[in-house]
């Protein structure tokens, strides 16, 4: 299954979803930053698009209210956004790690944790 592109109030619902399990509409709008906080038919729209998308599936009803839940993992998201992200610099992980270094942003210890997790996953064969 190809993985969906995610908007960022996308994503923001998603990110409720995952955090608080199945929800409906309204416990998702609620559970949203109130300072950025959209219309509750935005969010409505929002969450029958991820539907479509195959983002989000119906779990229930309760009265009225669909009951939605994340069919994709957080993990799948954010591993797509990575991907994409990545595609802007040829695929490359040095200009990136050359950024983050100089901006401070990349520690020896993040480093070191990169590493041991490259070493489980040779031992697991699944690096180039």
């Amino acid at each position: 299954m190809t993985l969906p592109r995610l908007s960022q109030l996308e994503l923001r619902i998603m990110g409720v979803l995952w955090s608080r399990g199945p929800s409906s509409v309204r416990e998702v709008l609620e559970n949203l930053p109130q300072s950025r906080r959209p219309a509750h038919t935005t969010v409505q729209t929002m969450m029958v698009r991820l539907e479509a998308k195959g983002a989000l599936k119906r779990s229930g009803k309760v009265a009225n209210a669909h009951i939605y839940e994340a069919a994709i993992s957080r993990q799948a998201a954010q591993g797509r956004l990575v991907d994409e992200f990545l595609g802007l610099f040829g695929g490359r992980m040095q200009p990136l790690m050359a950024y983050f270094a100089e901006a401070g942003k990349l520690t020896l210890a993040d480093v070191q944790e990169a590493e041991r997790h490259l070493r489980a996953l040779a031992r697991k064969g699944k690096t180039r």
